[in-house]
């Protein structure tokens, strides 16, 4: 072992967070904890006592049910987004919408922390996109300006000039019959 080899001396941790936040890079990690974060108190609520000095106040109503079945599906969303990132988009919309019938189902919303919680974590999990590796130059056809940013006498002849119209013509390349324009078979 020689001592400029990597990672022989670092300690566990360093190497576990560095994991961590490698496995955190490459999904829709704050999507999915918000989203989790919003299905735990619409699930939680209508089942909780809250005690006020001598006084029980119990919040359970005829929605329990919808309440759970809505608070279990947006935290199975949340992990969905962290264990199965491809179907981020649909998710992410399926939290949108869980979030939004959690405020007539599930005493509004889980009093609107879980409702806020649900729709930041949804709106983040169809808006986010995957980062390009560091070292991933982009691509050229990125990096090269429209023809329509160009001057039009820069242009290439038989590029079409505007949205609908029609490419110009290279040229000639065959002569036209002598015989009033007929075709030989005609």
């Amino acid at each position: 072992m020689s001592p400029e080899s990597t990672g022989q001396n670092e300690h566990y941790l360093r190497v576990a967070r560095r994991r961590f936040r490698t496995w955190r890079g490459d999904r829709p990690f704050w999507a999915g904890l918000f989203t989790i974060l919003g299905g735990v108190p619409i699930a939680y609520f209508p089942y909780a006592d809250l005690h006020l000095g001598n006084m029980t106040l119990t919040m359970s109503t005829t929605a329990g049910a919808g309440s759970l079945i809505i608070g279990v599906l947006l935290i199975t969303l949340g992990l969905t987004m962290w264990f199965h990132h491809i179907v981020r988009v649909f998710a992410g919309v399926a939290a949108i919408l869980l979030a939004l019938i959690s405020i007539p189902v599930a005493n509004i919303g889980g009093f609107l922390i879980g409702f806020l919680f649900s729709l930041i974590g949804g709106a983040l999990s169809v808006s986010w996109a995957p980062g390009r590796p560091a070292g991933e130059e982009t691509p050229a056809a990125e990096q090269a300006a429209p023809s329509g940013e160009q001057p039009y006498e820069q242009r290439p002849e038989g590029e079409l000039q505007g949205a609908a119209a029609v490419p110009q013509q290279q040229g000639a390349e065959f002569d036209a019959p002598a015989e009033g324009g007929r075709h030989r078979a005609g």
